[in-house]
């Protein structure tokens, strides 16, 4: 195993003294623009790391960000998280990425965790059963940012996609195409953009005279196998012969819904219209094409990361109440939602 890089090394190889190199190396003291140039260089070039838990201690900052979400695995996480490590990087910060799995006690234990790493910082998604650990950073002075997602009773800066006109969007576009029997398949999860989610639903077909009803939402528990969730969609279907369209509130859920509908044999749109929150590959390949909301990633993720770093930096101090973004997203329209009256003449 090779020897671990130190200011020593560096000091030897440009015949400067540790103490200078020590100052370079943190922006301290007043050293000339050759020697700094030199040392940095070096440093660069046989790959010095510093050591970041000495730092934070040194200096009482780590230069590390939390970033606590649903599932780093995901699409819509794996996007979001790759802005915010380039962006974070700009201002010499790392991440460290944790999932919750939508697990209290795992999230507890990470951000217990991350406590102990004593990071600047940190973006959560929010899951109900934290807000607590929440209050506490908030109580520790440690800045936060909350994305995808927001806890109703703490004021605390959030970026999220504006869930209740995006599905008011969704369900207009099948009122607009002649559908009226819409079903709605979601997560049984207590989570506040799920929530805005379904009373978009309900708030649109109230405005256009379709009564709503419970039987015509199906709640998919989040943890359920993929084979028993796509039976539980095939069983729904089947239950409602009516239903001439779906809408799904999340991507997995989406994917699962086309195989139940070509699992039973049915044709989009001409048996059942379809619409999916979350735009993924397979959207746009499957025929004839996958009607979804798209969630404007890159936005969530680079508002979300500025407002965290303002906070840092201190920009934001005495600012009331904190910034709460809820974004547009668009709808990206393609042959799952094509109107009635296109191919039943």
């Amino acid at each position: 195993m090779s020897k671990k890089v130190s200011i020593k090394d560096i000091a030897k190889l440009t015949n400067t003294s540790i103490t200078t190199v020590s100052f370079v190396l943190n922006g301290k003291g007043h050293i000339s623009k050759q020697i700094s140039k030199k040392i940095l260089d070096t440093a660069k070039e046989i790959g010095y790391e510093p050591n970041r838990m000495a730092i934070g201690l040194r200096t009482g900052m780590s230069k590390v960000i939390g970033l606590v979400v649903e599932n780093i695995g995901g699409p819509f996480f794996g996007e979001m998280s790759k802005v915010i490590e380039a962006e974070a990087e700009k201002s010499g910060y790392r991440i460290i990425y944790c999932s919750t799995d939508n697990n209290v006690q795992k999230g507890k234990d990470v951000m217990r965790m991350l406590m102990q790493q004593s990071v600047d910082g940190y973006i959560i998604t929010p899951l109900k059963g934290l807000e607590d650990e929440v209050q506490k950073l908030i109580d520790h002075g440690k800045p936060i940012v909350l994305v995808d997602g927001y806890f109703p009773e703490l004021n605390i800066p959030h970026v999220l996609v504006d869930n209740y006109h995006s599905v008011d969007k969704a369900v207009t576009c099948f009122i607009d195409g002649g559908y009226r029997n819409i079903g709605f398949v979601t997560s049984d999860l207590d989570l506040i953009q799920l929530q805005e989610r379904l009373m978009g639903y309900q708030g649109t077909l109230r405005r256009n005279g379709i009564q709503e009803s419970e039987e015509m939402v199906l709640k998919v528990p989040y943890l359920v196998d993929k084979n028993a969730g796509i039976q539980q969609i095939k069983s729904f279907i089947k239950a409602h012969p009516k239903m001439d369209a779906i809408l799904f509130t999340t991507n997995y859920l989406g994917v699962m819904g086309i195989v139940s509908v070509k699992e039973l044999g049915l044709r989009i749109p001409q048996d059942l219209a379809f619409i999916s929150f979350d735009d993924t590959e397979i959207f746009s390949l499957y025929p004839p094409g996958i009607t979804t909301i798209q969630q404007p990633v890159y936005q969530i993720a680079k508002y979300g990361i500025d407002l965290l770093l303002s906070q840092m930096k201190g920009d934001l101090a005495g600012h009331s109440p904190p910034t709460k973004l809820h974004i547009a997203s668009n709808l990206i329209e393609r042959g799952s939602t094509l109107a009635k009256d296109r191919y039943s003449s």
